[in-house]
């Protein structure tokens, strides 16, 4: 029996990468300090495994930006607008890395990054792939080999990690009509061939391909496309050991395809879809040998191992000890690094710590279940048994998770509830009557610049180096400054800047009953954006107001509106690490009537328009389309829930972010909100295209300014996606605004691109007139 991981995080336990990135991106070091972050962290990380008894340690699952980003830049598949920056003189490969990623803006060059968008239904962020029909690839990049050569150095036989050929077309976008991205699969292989070949005469025995699309819907011919690569790959190295990995859901009916591709190993996960393993064992061939993923990569509860067993041993008594491997459902990727270095109990108390683990503790977990499975008992996994059995029944049984009064309103929610008391035609007259805002409105989503300033004075509150009214009355000047400027500047809508608030998520499970918090519980989200996810323990309730003080000091200091700003209830959710022990629609019902309360606590303080934030609804969707209805429903209402207790003259808004909504837009008009305010400048407004031939009634704000790079965009650039925009949509229905929350942005950057904004809005709104008194006057 062998134990084994699938990828480990890679930031680092006190964020390294995330610090090394910036550092370099701002010239403060070089290009070689970055790299030996790099390594510094894969090779720790190794040893890490390594110590905890792991048998096939992999590599490559180390990435300084994105692993996607890597497998394109491995295969050369480099869009064209990169070569300007190949050919100059200076050009470095991370040069190159960076700009797909980020963006390149400087020595006379001006590159847009490359899309972005979610890793299946995670909060992890990938770079789109961009394909052409005539594309031509070539092996380009060895960072796979390099790091599978630094591994053999330290003295490990790594399990390289590659994108599956299949699951890496299918993450990729047609960039032109009229040809078909798997088509490409012959031309991919031979690069993909050139990789396997080097790695083999590196001393390679296992190579793990993620193929994560397996588990998705596929078409017959991503079927016949599976079946012939794999084929092609096995006939092309015999010796090679492969490793097929699918998680985030069952095989289903993708299973006989699955078991009849010429691997070695399957890998299953058992967390996602438990039920699939007793269908697996009816079909699996012998010489096929199963990985079961039985430890939870994508939350933080403690392993339950006699559940695991269960698993294990059925698995051994039909396949035999020697064609088991135990492993996490998937890539650690998605947990926070270690629970060992969570010391303050006032942030989390020792009580739900018990019940948790992270990356490193579900290492040793995976160790545990070998040595619990081959009977293999010495003291120290005995008595980590024994903890686990009492940190799986103090969990069920704590009066700490259980709410009375929570759980008696969930089961008063009516119809009612989730209903606005009018229609929007009737609400927009209503809206327009109070608010007064001109054709073109503009707004920013919510949060701004957060400099070091503003971050030092949180930590030192935090710290109790600043009173709670001295770090009251830096951030209130903040805010007028804020407040000042965009009224300078002309925005119509304005926010107040969020300088109060740390994550958008993690700022409201700080107010709310039933979250509990980590210290260093990181996780990347993309680049070296990296988010604290709350921890959801018990039943969710508001004790108090979380945002009207804000509101209602920063609408003091203008006569413009200024807006409310939550996240919404999914979004919450999904971006939080979410108690197990009930359904995920009832803890969300929970947390959208908390959210309602404070809708309606805002418009009472005389807020007219609030903005529930909604970015991650898509992400939420079950990843085959037969689940997603039962989904939708109960997201939509709890959004509803959420917006629909107050008066028609209240403007409510969301913003979604990195989606796809031609699928799911009925649920999106279903929602209701006022205005949407969507990601729209990367993908050049073609996300619009999905609200356009739906008719959607409602307002829009498509983004003319992407906040994730940090080039920034001319008023003319803007021009041109407002005229886009408006070729889709009626002009009376768009706003003006960025893709997303500033936060991340320097201010440099940030005023001068809504300062180029807001010229956009007046030009596109000037000419727009002008155009209707010709056309009035033609008629």
């Amino acid at each position: 029996m062998r134990t084994h991981i699938l990828g480990y995080p890679r930031i680092g336990s006190k964020r390294e990468l995330k610090k090394a990135c910036e550092q370099y991106w701002s010239g403060r070091t070089s290009l070689q300090d970055l790299l030996e972050t790099g390594k510094n962290l894969s090779l720790q990380h190794w040893m890490l495994q390594q110590e905890a008894g792991i048998d096939l340690i992999p590599c490559n699952d180390f990435s300084y930006y994105d692993q996607v980003l890597d497998m394109s830049l491995s295969v050369g598949a480099i869009p064209a607008r990169y070569q300007e920056l190949i050919d100059k003189d200076s050009y470095s490969e991370m040069d190159l890395y960076f700009a797909m990623a980020r963006g390149y803006q400087k020595d006379g060059l001006d590159i847009t990054a490359m899309e972005m968008t979610k890793w299946f239904d995670t909060n992890y962020h990938y770079i789109v792939p961009e394909f052409h029909k005539n594309q031509q690839f070539r092996f380009f990049s060895q960072k796979i080999i390099n790091e599978f050569i630094r591994a053999k150095q330290a003295g490990i036989n790594a399990k390289p990690v590659i994108t599956g050929l299949v699951t890496y077309l299918l993450l990729g976008k047609e960039k032109e009509d009229g040809f078909d991205k798997l088509d490409l699969a012959p031309k991919l292989l031979l690069v993909y061939t050139e990789i396997l070949k080097e790695l083999e005469s590196h001393g390679a025995q296992w190579i793990q391909f993620d193929e994560p699309f397996l588990a998705l819907d596929l078409s017959d011919k991503a079927k016949e496309t599976y079946k012939w690569v794999y084929h092609e790959i096995r006939k092309q190295f015999p010796d090679l050991k492969f490793i097929i990995a699918t998680y985030f859901e069952g095989l289903k009916d993708n299973l006989s395809l699955a078991v009849s591709l010429p691997m070695d190993v399957l890998h299953i996960d058992l967390v996602r879809s438990p039920e699939q393993l007793d269908e697996v064992l009816k079909v699996i061939p012998g010489s096929l040998s199963l990985s079961l993923g039985v430890v939870d990569g994508r939350n933080i509860w403690k392993n339950d191992l006699e559940k695991s067993l269960r698993f294990i041993k059925k698995t051994v008594n039909a396949l035999g000890t020697e064609r088991v491997l135990i492993a996490p459902s998937c890539s650690l990727l998605h947990s926070p690094f270690d629970l060992d270095i969570e010391k303050n109990e006032k942030v989390l108390s020792p009580e739900i710590k018990q019940w948790m683990a992270f990356a490193k503790q579900k290492l040793y977990e995976v160790a545990a279940l070998k040595a619990l499975a081959s009977g293999i008992v010495n003291s120290k996994i005995q008595e980590q048994y024994i903890e686990n059995t009492k940190s799986i029944v103090s969990r069920k049984t704590s009066p700490l998770i259980h709410n009375k009064t929570v759980k008696e309103r969930i089961e008063a929610i009516t119809p009612k509830d989730s209903q606005r008391k009018n229609t929007f035609n009737i609400r927009k007259e209503a809206q327009q009557k109070v608010l007064q805002l001109p054709l073109f409105p503009t707004t920013t989503i919510g949060s701004f610049p957060q400099t070091q300033e503003v971050r030092n004075w949180r930590a030192k509150f935090k710290k109790g180096e600043v009173t709670a009214e001295q770090y009251d009355t830096l951030l209130k000047k903040e805010t007028e400054i804020a407040i000042h400027w965009q009224e300078e500047i002309g925005i119509d809508v304005l926010v107040h800047g969020e300088f109060e608030r740390n994550d958008m998520v993690e700022y409201f499970g700080e107010q709310l009953a039933g979250f509990a918090f980590t210290q260093n519980g990181w996780v990347q989200s993309y680049g070296s954006r990296c988010v604290k996810p709350p921890v959801i323990y018990g039943d969710v309730y508001r004790p108090n107001p979380m945002t009207v003080y804000w509101s209602e000091y920063a609408q003091s200091l203008s006569k413009k509106w200024v807006k409310g700003m939550l996240t919404g209830p999914v979004t919450i959710l999904q971006w939080s690490f979410v108690r197990d022990d009930q359904p995920r629609s009832v803890t969300c019902q929970q947390i959208a009537l908390a959210i309602r309360d404070e809708v309606q606590d805002l418009e009472k303080a005389g807020i007219k328009i609030i903005q529930i934030d909604e970015p991650a609804i898509r992400e939420g969707l079950p990843l085959r389309k037969e689940e997603w209805q039962n989904y939708l429903k109960w997201a939509v209402e709890a959004f509803k829930i959420s917006a629909s207790g107050v008066e028609d003259s209240t403007q409510i808004h969301t913003h979604m972010c990195y989606s796809e909504f031609n699928d799911i837009i009925q649920n999106i008009a279903e929602m209701d909100a006022d205005v949407i305010t969507i990601e729209c400048s990367r993908s050049q407004m073609e996300l619009l295209n999905a609200f356009a031939d739906f008719k959607y009634p409602n307002e829009i704000g498509p983004g003319v300014y992407d906040i994730h790079s940090p080039r920034v965009p001319s008023k003319e650039e803007m021009v041109e996606l407002l005229k886009k925009a408006q070729a889709v949509i009626p002009a009376h229905q768009l706003w003006v605004n960025p893709d997303c929350g500033l936060k991340t942005r320097h201010w440099d950057e940030t005023e001068k691109a809504l300062t180029a904004m807001v010229e956009a809005a007046k030009e596109a709104s000037a000419s727009y007139v002008t155009e209707e008194k010709l056309n009035n006057h033609w008629l």
